[in-house]
Formats: C-alpha cells, structure tokens, sequence
C-alpha cells in the first residue's frame, strides 16, 4: 500500500517468551521493572486516597449502607446501575463498557453525577497502571526489531498517559472551577488517548505473536475508558457549539488576555529568553563537536539535564551537524530549551525510517515529551529519501511546547505533532506524504510550508490528523502562514498533485486561516484517506480568508464535514488565544504572536 500509514506486518519471526537478552541488557531491564514498580506504587498510593475521599463523600450522600466490595476488572454489572451512573454513562461513546466499570468502583452506588467524574478517572487510572506493570513484566522477551520498537513505545506511551491521569485526578480533586485546570485535564485525557491510539497502531503492522498477544490483552478496554473520562468531563457546562468543534468548548472560558495581547504561557525570565541574542544569553551547557564547549554530543547534554526542573534548563548546540542516535527529551526532562546558530547552521540530523523495521514513532531524528520544551533557532532533519516511507525529523508530544525560527526537513511524516499543546512560529517545514500529522492540538504562525518532488506515482498531501474522539480538544491550525512549492516540484507540479490535508482519523480537524496558497495546490484542495469515503461526514476541515491561486474554493470537495468559514467567531476558535489556550502560557517563552484572528 503505497500511500497508506501502516505497512505490511513483520514476518521476520514472532517472540518467544522464554528466552532472554543477553546479561546486559537484562541489566538494563532489571533497573526499568524497578523504576517502573516503584513508580506504580506511588500511583497506586493516590488512588487509594482518591478512593477513599470519594467514597467517604458518596456515604454522606446517602442514609444506605457503605460501599461493596472493590473493583475488578472483569467490568461485569452487578445489579442496576444507579440514575447517576445512567445518566453519566449516557453521555459517553462505549456506554456498556461505562456502565459496567462505574458500578464496580467502591462508593459509585451513592455517587453524585459529580462523584462519578472522580470515579471515572480512578477507573481508568488503575486500569492503566495495571496494564503498564504487566507489560513491563515482558521486557525479557526476544523480540524481532519492529517487535522490540512497538513494545518500547508502548511501555514510554502506558507511562506517559499513567503520569498525564494521575495529574488529570490531581486536578479533578481540587475544588473551585478553574477554566484553565479545565483545559489542562481536557489535554491530558486527549494525549492519554492519543498515545493509546499511537501504541496499537504500532503493533497492528506486526506479525502475531505472544508479546502482541500479552500486549493486546494489556491494552484492552484502555482507549473506550479514556473516551468515556473525556465524555463525561466535558459534557457539564450550558452552550451550543459549531458542529464538529468538540464538546470541550462548552467549558472553556476565554483567557484574559495580557495589555500586550500575549498569553500568560511562561514567566517573564523565558519570555526574554526567546526576544534576547544569543549572546546576552548564558546557557547551562553548550555542545561542541570541536570540544570548546561543556560537552561533545547533545545526547550528553540531556543526560546532564535535571528532572522535573522548575526554571528553565538552556541548552546551546554550536553550530555544525549533529548525527546521534535516540535523541529525546523525555517526559521527566521539563522545562529544557535548546537553541541553535540559526538555521542550516545548528543542524540535528538522522536518517532512521520504516524501511528498518522500526514504527513511525521510533524514526524521529530528534524528540521531545517533556513539558515546556522550547527550540530556537534550529534545523530538525531526515535525510531517509522518499523511497524509505515514514521517516520523522522531528517528532513533539510536550505540553506547551514552543519551535521558533526553527527548519523542520524530511519527505514523508516530516514533523509528528504527537500530541498536547504546541506552537511554531516563524519555522519552515518541508515534506511531501502527510508531512504534518499527528493529533497535538497545535498552532503554526507566520510560518512556510515547502511540498517537496514526491516518488513517482504519489501526491503529495501536507496534513494528516488523527482525531480519533470527538470530545478531544485537538487538531491542526494553520494561521497566516504561506503555502508553497520547492523548486524541484514547482518545475513539476503539473505532475503531482499536492493537498492540504486528508483524514487519517475519524474526527481529523485540520483548518487553514488567512494564509497564502501558491498555484500547486489541487482546485479540489483535500484528498480522501486511500479513496475511500472514510471520515468524509465526522472531518472537520475549514478554510478561512485565504489568498493567492490556489486559495480559491469554487472547485473544493462537497464532503459534509468540509466548511468555507465565513464567522470571525467560528474561525477564533482556532486561533492561539482560543483553541491552545495560548494567554495562559505563550508571553513567557518571550515567542512573538497573535492571538486572535489579527493585530
């Protein structure tokens, strides 16, 4: 399948169980099951309280006896749910699966409708961290390469969405409604379920096997709780919505906005550092390749890097080209900045791609997960060509995370907007397959996005989301930017197509506002997911006060979930002060923005 995402699976051979590793690397493993034991307990640690609060609360609800027994994860309904429990579950998309899971949880038979917010996310928590234990459970197993590369992301994307719950939890818990904790516990859920989504789909392109058995045991119900979490937590709240912009809108206040109209994203220090040269700025560590510097390669770099660091930890790469392997700024890494000399000066590149067995995920020259991730100033790169299909340079799942001045240059899958809130301004991005994916809820402004001369017998489409709930608060805006052609293609662009966008997912969200659009771009403007009528009713794909030839809508698809905006209301929705909460967070990384429609 030449333009699908997933290729066929892996006949290299199917794990064994059995057999292990050798001595080192079981060494390795021995320190992860640790980590990841020790780390689970204090999980399990919260949920007990949480329980306990909740169920305490529940019995002064109600003159009845206290709650039965606890729950098990068979989901089997004992009994009729309460009106609560009914009404709630009501609101979600697997109601059976919620109905079932709810009336397990101890205290859920006297829970208010308020209640069951908190029991939700208890639900679903345990579940995860149960499934994150068993899976580490397998780390011995002898696996094939691609195996092995969904396997890892699975255990990094199970840890992952236990964190981004038990903070979702920590936020439902505390009283008073706070607009921005709303949409903070709206994000959390959202990536939760995106790295649920991003987990599978690595292990539907392999081979069976026990580790894809043990794995699709583990992940069992996981994506349907989260769902249900999300249902249930945006559904409170009065307000009519434009079809096809989530649920979630309904709680949202509008951010006040700083006199400067900057978001309130980071503190004063951070919103210098971003406005500053680069020589009034003192970086923590500098990466040399020539050893003038505090370390030789980045991947030392990040080593050095604190966790859970509350200031900002700077990192300054010299200029020169960077080739490492596994560069990633994990999920404990916060709060880190890099900064380069400039573009095509400071450059990260790889060459990692599908062609080696390896998932999409795990292609990524470069990535970042850990909140407040900023890059300046930069070059993100692969080289892989082509012919060698998924190959990301840069791939991002950090909560308010912020590229500037950044080249982002790959072919296909160039720039993987995983998930959380994202910003890029003033970057280019250079691709030719579904070059901007991902299921962030991410904004681009002022910023210019290159098709590049695709394989022969391909088209070239620019985005590909994959929102796979509605009441996710993601997708894709592109805001002021310019839409353009490479060389190479703009000498052949009358021999392949090039779209804005196509539905990787069910509710893909992609919208393009005040940008302009060189003549490359197809009359029909979006494509179909491999021509099929896939996601054409539930998409949502607008267009706002675009310009330049290939901006005209007279000849653009009929799809029912396709729309020519013409309301300023509808189209703020998507821009940063609305859609990624951007006054709460963006004035402090000192990035340059708009956050409404215009000045």
């Amino acid at each position: 399948m030449e333009y699908g995402r997933l290729r066929p699976a892996d006949h290299g051979g199917s794990a064994r169980i059995d057999d292990g590793p050798p001595r080192s690397s079981r060494n390795i493993n021995n320190k992860k099951i640790i980590l990841l034991s020790l780390s689970l307990l204090a999980v399990v640690l919260i949920v007990a309280s949480a329980v306990a609060a909740v169920a305490v609360r529940s019995r002064a609800h109600s003159n009845g006896p206290g709650p039965g027994p606890g729950p098990g994860f068979g989901f089997q309904l004992r009994g009729r749910p309460t009106k609560a429990i009914s009404r709630a579950c009501s609101k979600t998309r697997f109601q059976t699966l919620c109905l079932h899971s709810l009336a397990e949880f101890p205290g859920s038979a006297f829970a208010s409708e308020k209640d069951l917010v908190h029991i939700s996310f208890n639900v679903t928590l345990q579940h995860f961290s149960k499934a994150l234990y068993s899976s580490a459970s397998i780390s011995y197993a002898a696996m094939p390469p691609r195996v092995r590369a969904a396997y890892d992301d699975c255990l990094e994307l199970l840890d992952d969405s236990v964190d981004a719950l038990s903070r979702s939890l920590h936020s439902v818990s505390l009283s008073g409604a706070v607009p921005s904790r709303d949409d903070d516990v709206l994000t959390w859920l959202s990536a939760a379920l995106t790295n649920q989504d991003t987990c599978a789909e690595g292990f539907s392109d392999v081979a069976g096997g026990p580790v894809k058995d043990h794995m699709a045991g583990n992940l069992k119900d996981l994506s349907e709780l989260v769902s249900n979490c999300l249902a249930i937590f945006s559904s409170a709240g009065p307000g009519d919505d434009f079809a096809g912009v989530p649920i979630q809108n309904r709680r949202r206040r509008l951010m006040a906005m700083r006199d400067d109209n900057l978001p309130r994203w980071l503190n004063r220090r951070d919103r210098r550092l971003l406005s500053l040269p680069l020589s009034a700025i003192q970086a923590d560590i500098v990466v040399s390749k020539d050893g003038n510097g505090t370390v030789k390669t980045i991947a030392e770099a990040i080593k050095k890097v604190p966790d859970y660091a509350s200031r900002r930890f700077i990192i300054y790469v010299t200029a020169g080209r960077y080739e490492e392997d596994n560069l990633k700024v994990g999920r404990k890494k916060t709060n880190v900045m890099f900064i380069g000399d400039g573009k095509g000066k400071t450059v990260i590149a790889g060459g990692k791609n599908y062609m080696e067995n390896l998932t999409t995920f795990h292609t990524a020259s470069f990535a970042a997960s850990g909140s407040g991730f900023i890059a300046k100033d930069m070059t993100f790169e692969n080289y892989a060509g082509p012919e060698k299909h998924q190959a990301v340079a840069l791939r991002v799942g950090a909560d308010h995370a912020v590229v500037y001045r950044c080249n982002i240059i790959g072919y296909q899958d160039t720039l993987y907007v995983h998930s959380n809130r994202q910003f890029f301004r003033e970057c280019d991005v250079y691709g030719t397959v579904d070059f901007i994916f991902g299921n962030a809820a991410v904004v681009f402004q002022n910023s210019s996005l290159y098709a590049r001369k695709p394989m022969e017998q391909q088209k070239n489409t620019i985005t590909a989301q994959n929102r796979k709930d509605p009441n996710q608060n993601t997708g894709i805006s592109i805001h002021n930017c310019r839409i353009l052609a490479t060389q190479d293609l703009e000498s052949s662009k009358g021999k392949y197509a090039t779209y804005l966008g196509r539905p990787w997912k069910l509710y893909a969200r992609t919208v393009y506002m005040l940008s302009y659009m060189g003549d490359h771009i197809h009359p029909r403007g979006w494509l179909e997911w491999n021509t099929s009528s896939f996601a054409l009713d539930t998409l949502y794909y607008g267009e706002y006060m675009n310009s330049g030839p290939g901006a005209a809508v007279g000849q653009r698809v009929n799809w029912p979930g396709y729309r020519v905006i013409t309301s300023t209301v509808e189209a703020s929705t998507f821009t940063v002060g609305q859609f990624i909460s951007g006054s709460s967070w963006l004035p402090s990384t000192g990035v340059a923005f708009v956050a409404g429609l215009s000045d």
